[in-house]
């Protein structure tokens, strides 16, 4: 079984300091899957509570799954830009959030100040809940072990790159690559009418964060296409989902077995 040397504490560090990191993405709720691939040795595991159908009340037992295995950090996905869904988040334990749908500098500032405390931020300290156990008591000490990190799947994100890479205090950006097909003129991700405008706009994405000093990740279909961002220029990568996966392995065994019946 793969080792992570890395403490999932040291997380959000190497995150600012622009590591090499790959990720893997949960979707379905199920919390002894979830344990599982979270002892394999990915540096963070990114929990959907956006799209998936992992609502508020299993962001906490998510957490609780992948802390168990004590080798990747728990990242959460929330629904909007809404401080309020950022701070319940993080009162999990969660070591940072995936914030979807930023479109300006004001949205990520807004961001990154519902994950500071007083006078960086304007998140509330929990107290003697998960987030303590996991990331400490001090204010100080839990804001520098939490990532903040936006996404870029909009032509309004993309327009106000620059300004959103700057915001103050930003860990990072990460791509969106089914939304920002789209926001690119795509009929469907994967459309090849957009594949060259797509690859521009992330060369423009990761140039963008590398002059603001800052990490720059990309979600990809498999752990290839992970390595290929990887070495292009992306500081971290998620590899696909433990949905897409499951599909995929059972499709797979169901034609080594000879196929559905269809007599």
């Amino acid at each position: 079984m793969p080792s992570n040397p890395h403490r999932p504490a040291d997380f959000a560090a190497r995150l600012r300091a622009r590591r090499r990191l790959v990720g893997y993405w949960i979707a379905c709720d199920n919390p002894v899957g979830t344990e599982r691939i979270a002892r394999l040795g990915y540096d963070y595991i990114g929990v959907d509570g956006q799209h998936g159908v992992i609502h508020q009340p299993g962001w906490q037992t998510a957490m609780l799954a992948v802390d168990a295995g004590g080798r990747s950090a728990g990242l959460i996905r929330v629904p909007a830009p809404d401080p309020v869904a950022i701070g319940t988040a993080l009162d999990t334990g969660a070591h940072g959030v995936v914030v979807p749908m930023v479109e300006t500098a004001r949205q990520a500032l807004d961001a990154v100040r519902a994950c500071r405390h007083w006078p960086a931020g304007t998140r509330s300290l929990a107290g003697p809940v998960r987030a303590e156990l996991r990331l400490g008591s001090a204010p100080a000490e839990i804001d520098g072990r939490v990532a903040c990190i936006v996404m870029i799947e909009t032509a309004a994100a993309l327009d106000e790159l620059e300004a959103i890479c700057e915001t103050p205090g930003l860990d990072a950006v990460y791509i969106g690559p089914a939304d920002l097909s789209i926001a690119l003129g795509a009929s469907h991700f994967g459309d090849p009418a957009v594949a060259g405008a797509l690859e521009d706009a992330l060369k423009a994405v990761t140039d963008a964060a590398e002059r603001a000093g800052i990490a720059c990740g990309i979600h990809c279909l498999d752990g290839a296409g992970a390595a290929r961002r990887l070495d292009e220029g992306f500081t971290f990568a998620t590899v696909s989902s433990d949905i897409t996966h499951l599909q995929q392995a059972a499709a797979e065994h169901l034609a080594a077995a000879g196929g559905p019946d269809t007599a």
